[in-house]
């Protein structure tokens, strides 16, 4: 595992413009850390601490579909509930120590029913983490518990947490067009071809009946093609990544 402490920088992150900026998206242009009359960090080290943070959580892609998908969402809609749920999926993807904490705490919390989620769990996980991860024997209590408080609030930031004192679970559902994007993110990961047994599936915020269940319906197979026989479920994207948007747009039309 890949750790680092990124979370701490982006859980301060106030302007969530800037992954735009940074990355050039829509009429942007790629901009320089040093020039940051953009934003209203105040120095020349912050922004470019925010940028290392951003291109290495947000603006890297294991596939030129998803990077396509990616720009024309967010030049499209910008900023918006819909695309900060790609972002907490691409920074899952990108960020090994956000991912297991997703998969150790958040997730469990969510499909069992919990209400909240207590700064207590994510510390307890990143101990545990600590005691198998080299990387982690350099971080002191202080670190840890710093680490902890910063993903629930980068959690918060996803909207997926409300709260001040106590995080509250919030129940989240992808509108249409949210549950193409979140079909096609997950068909980019060409191992396992059964859908069903991937590990992302559980980033949809459903469960997994309820997930085939939508995606079998007849509105969203124009899309894309599929192959259910009830235990092996493939999916094969039937547009272009780069022009999904625009054609979940022009359907509505």
């Amino acid at each position: 595992m890949i750790i680092n402490s990124d979370i701490n920088i982006l859980g301060s992150l106030a302007d969530w413009n800037l992954i735009s900026i940074f990355g050039g998206i829509g009429s942007n242009e790629p901009v320089s850390a040093d020039h940051h009359s953009f934003t209203a960090i105040k120095t020349s080290k912050s922004v470019k601490r925010f940028k290392n943070a951003i291109e290495n959580n947000f603006l890297r892609f294991d596939t030129d579909e998803i990077e396509s998908l990616f720009d024309s969402l967010l030049t499209i809609k910008g900023i918006d509930s819909d695309t900060q749920l790609f972002l907490f999926w691409v920074l899952s993807q990108n960020n090994e120590l956000i991912k297991y904490l997703n998969s150790t705490v958040f997730f469990p919390a969510f499909y069992s029913g919990r209400v909240s989620i207590r700064i207590d769990d994510v510390i307890a996980s990143l101990f545990e983490l600590k005691e198998t991860e080299p990387q982690l024997k350099s971080w002191s209590n202080s670190t840890l518990t710093t680490t902890a408080s910063k993903y629930l609030t980068l959690l918060k930031k996803f909207d997926l947490l409300e709260g001040t004192l106590k995080k509250t679970i919030k129940n989240k559902f992808l509108s249409d067009e949210m549950f193409l994007v979140f079909v096609f993110w997950v068909c980019q990961f060409k191992e396992p071809s059964n859908v069903l047994k991937s590990e992302w599936l559980k980033y949809g915020f459903m469960e997994v009946s309820t997930f085939i269940e939508r995606v079998v319906l007849k509105k969203y197979t124009q899309f894309y093609t599929i192959t259910y026989n009830g235990d092996i479920l493939r999916i094969e994207p039937s547009i272009p990544y780069h022009q999904l948007i625009e054609s979940i747009h022009e359907s509505r039309a």
